[in-house]
């Protein structure tokens, strides 16, 4: 049989029988491969590709938004053979055309590399159409590749976002995250995933993180590629978290049974004070939470039968709507923290959301520096509104901050790896060591770029309405020691 499934013919009886024979050697080396898989679509490859991956939730759930969101959509009905390098570069310009960022486009070309190398290795295809030499096909080069630098702020832009953070949800929770973030170059989900028990004196061990899948629900895994480690922190860092400890009652939460050092901020999105969620709602009515949001709040825009179904989905159910109790939710979510007190911190506006436009954070000028005013005619009543910190700054951008603040205290490369989560594979990685004075150079570094933080903030006024950060400026001003020796934070 030839590669399109049909029959072969040979002019002379000695080549069949050699082609025999190079078959039965195939089939006895395990080189042998049906002609007819070759056709099979993508689609149907994805499928079984897919169906035999035994990866880490995260990503089982990137691999399938890519291939279901980006890749189907274009392939899904061609045959392995019909995808080439034509087939590649036309997707490549649609997805450019819809106006997706060249990185996300890289990324679902590389899961594209990647499924399509293994179809290499089954036999599937004789060549991958993903390949690209370097240079070829590119107008200017590495520089079209080359995306904006990510949004980094100094010390005292941290500080001040932490403040604002603060602010903006009205406990200290929120000042000692940021901070932390700053201080430790933690990922998002490790931070939000820091369970009591490993925050200790003088140091915070990294065992487990929080990955937020499509699906709301958050699963408790190892860290980023196995970066189990030990971040030393300074005594004002410690003092800074076991205050904080010893203020809060710390409860398990219902995904996991556990406690976790940071809980989230007001109830849960969409829920009541039952706990019925507006997803629960749509469920059990067969529409949208969007749907459900404006049976609640603009019903006129419902039809009549859509409306009677979702309030009857809601006696069903126990869902009563009210105010936010101020119960803390377990977690923070990624998306919640960055758009409602992260980027209004530091940038002092706040997203746009239907039917509100994009506006800035409104404040009551006293005390400094403004604590945003709420509810009703907060516009109305406010006195001023908050200057940028850093226009582009995210939760991530305190993570290149660390490392930033560390390249600049001249921390060696070793140390700033492990303490990043990094793995460096070279010889000279291999060839270097760390040592205590290392590492005891760095918490004195770290401790000067806090204090010197400490030090322009009273500079620009010596109180704060954040209490938690109203005490260490007052004892700063003082000069007050910050550091007594104090017993482990998840005692």
């Amino acid at each position: 049989m030839d590669e399109a499934g049909n029959p072969k013919l040979f002019r002379k009886k000695s080549d069949a029988l050699k082609a025999a024979r190079d078959a039965e050697s195939d089939v006895r080396n395990g080189r042998h491969r049906d002609p007819k898989l070759g056709h099979e679509t993508f689609a149907e490859y994805a499928n079984r590709w897919y169906g035999e991956l035994e990866l880490a939730p995260s990503t089982m759930q990137n691999y399938k938004h890519h291939i279901e969101e980006h890749l189907l959509p274009h392939f899904g009905d061609l045959t392995l053979k019909q995808i080439d390098k034509s087939e590649v570069q036309k997707w490549m310009l649609a997805e450019k055309a819809a106006k997706y960022a060249v990185s996300s486009i890289k990324t679902w070309r590389s899961t594209l590399h990647v499924m399509l190398v293994d179809a290499m290795d089954e036999g599937l295809i004789t060549s991958n159409p993903t390949e690209q030499k370097r240079g070829r096909g590119r107008r200017a080069g590495r520089s079209s590749r080359r995306t904006p630098e990510k949004a980094i702020t100094s010390a005292l832009g941290a500080l001040l976002v932490a403040e604002r953070t603060s602010l903006l949800s009205g406990r200290d929770d929120e000042f000692v995250l940021t901070v932390s973030t700053a201080y430790t170059g933690m990922r998002w989900g490790e931070i939000v995933g820091l369970e009591p028990e490993y925050v200790r004196p003088s140091a915070i061990r990294i065992e487990h993180q929080l990955y937020e899948l499509d699906s709301g629900k958050l699963d408790r895994c190892p860290p980023k590629e196995d970066s189990y480690r030990t971040l030393g922190i300074p005594p004002w860092h410690s003092r800074l978290l076991t205050e904080f400890r010893q203020s809060r009652t710390l409860k398990a939460c219902d995904c996991h049974g556990r406690k976790y050092f940071f809980s989230g901020y007001g109830i849960p999105n969409g829920q009541s004070a039952g706990g019925v969620t507006l997803k629960d709602v749509a469920a059990r009515s067969g529409v949208s939470t969007g749907t459900v949001s404006n049976v609640l709040n603009r019903p006129e825009r419902v039809a009549d039968a859509t409306r009677h179904r979702v309030i009857d989905a809601m006696a069903e159910l126990g869902y009563q709507r009210g105010e936010a109790t101020g119960d803390a939710a377990a977690h923070h979510r990624r998306s919640g923290f960055a758009t409602w007190l992260f980027h209004p911190a530091a940038t002092g506006w706040y997203p746009a959301k239907a039917p509100q436009p994009r506006r800035p954070v409104p404040v009551l000028a006293e005390p400094w520096p403004g604590v945003p005013a709420r509810g009703r005619g907060a516009e109305s009543r406010a006195e001023a509104s908050w200057v940028p910190v850093a226009r582009k700054l995210t939760p991530h951008g305190l993570r290149h901050l660390h490392k930033t603040v560390m390249e600049d205290l001249g921390t060696p490369p070793k140390l700033m790896d492990e303490r990043m989560g990094h793995l460096d594979g070279s010889v000279q990685a291999r060839y270097s060591h760390i040592t205590d004075g290392m590492r005891q150079r760095l918490m004195d570094g770290l401790t000067d770029v806090w204090e010197q933080s400490l030090d322009a903030r009273l500079a620009l006024h010596d109180r704060s309405p954040v209490p938690i950060l109203d005490r260490l400026l007052v004892e700063r001003a003082a000069g007050v020691a910050t550091v007594p020796q104090l017993r482990a934070v998840g005692a």
